[in-house]
């Protein structure tokens, strides 16, 4: 039987079996893919730029784009590869890089979120605090600690993750290297001690997700208590994305590591697998943009400005061509 010192390479689960639906399954993602790289760069965009998104909210809401983007190019480009290929191998160092990176994202997105729900508590039911509770200094720290959290937490789980011997094989069942299906290669002493990391990574999960539950009950008081119209609408506006975008990333997630193993299989596990890792960072830019003005607004004066210089250096550079067309 294999170990993990003779195993160079890992065959990941292939996404069809005939040629065409290979290629389907290849355009299908790169749509996906650059749907998310141009929905989440124009949100980074927009919040880099415009000195009016230079708030708390915008700050997370940054960071989220910059996680996506990380979380989606870490799965993705090598599914397309092999899908166009109609390969199915990773080397076992592309497969430690992705399993890491891969965790720093999601941890960090899952402790980002929650520090996204705590923002909107404080903007909505301690208005005259918001300043005091969320300075610069204090927003900077806590996407410190999303970040810092998510290194942590990857570095750990991947050194444990692949310092167990593995001797069932080298077939993920997955479209990108994830621990669970790793751990299934292996049956070692250090098999418990890395599913007692990921459950306790659960229930930590669990954790946030019952503080953003908190933090929710609290602001809808808060928002049904609201005199005007408009106020309760702007807050359901920015509330309830969030909520949407927490629901998928967590229910998939959990119901991804705690299934029973009767109703697993692996279609199943692809298709979940496929909602809370690529869904979510392509789904992001449309849940938070599209009914944004705010957002719209500073797209549509970069967009207006880039035009106007364009106009600008082209009009340059006839006025310029005609002048020595003269001379």
């Amino acid at each position: 039987m294999p170990n993990s010192s003779s195993i160079s390479e890992f065959l990941l689960l292939a996404l069809a079996d005939t040629r065409q639906l290979q290629l389907l399954h290849f355009w299908l993602l790169l749509g996906i893919y650059l749907a998310a790289l141009l929905g989440n760069g124009l949100i980074s965009t927009a919040v880099a730029c415009d000195h009016r998104l230079h708030t708390p909210m915008y700050f997370f809401l940054l960071n989220l784009s910059l996680l996506d983007l990380g979380c989606i190019s870490t799965t993705l480009p090598k599914a397309m590869a092999n899908a166009l290929w109609g390969t199915r191998a990773i080397s076992y160092t592309g497969c430690a890089a992705q399993v890491f990176f891969f965790l720093f994202f999601i941890s960090a997105e899952c402790c980002l979120l929650t520090i996204m729900s705590y923002d909107r508590y404080v903007a909505i039911c301690k208005p005259l605090h918001y300043r005091t509770l969320l300075g610069s200094r204090a927003c900077a720290t806590m996407a410190a600690v999303a970040w810092g959290t998510g290194l942590l937490y990857a570095l750990l789980h991947t050194a444990n993750t692949f310092s167990l011997p593995l001797c069932q094989g080298n077939a993920v069942d997955q479209f990108f290297c994830e621990i669970p299906p790793i751990l299934k290669l292996s049956f070692s002493d250090g098999y418990l001690r890395e599913a007692g990391l990921i459950i306790a990574f659960v229930l930590a999960v669990f954790g946030c997700f019952a503080f953003i539950l908190f933090s929710y009950v609290q602001i809808f008081r808060a928002v049904l208590r609201m005199l005007f119209e408009q106020g309760r609408h702007k807050a359901f506006s920015t509330c309830l994305p969030h909520l949407a975008v927490v629901s998928l990333l967590v229910s998939t997630a959990m119901f991804a590591y705690l299934k029973p193993p009767s109703i697993s299989s692996p279609s199943l596990d692809l298709v979940v697998s496929f909602m809370y890792s690529v869904m979510p960072p392509a789904l992001n830019p449309l849940i938070y943009g599209i009914r944004n003005q705010e957002l719209k607004g500073a797209l549509r004066k970069i967009l207006q400005h880039t035009l106007f210089r364009h106009q600008k250096y082209v009009h340059y550079d006839l006025k310029t061509t005609k002048n020595l067309e003269k001379a």
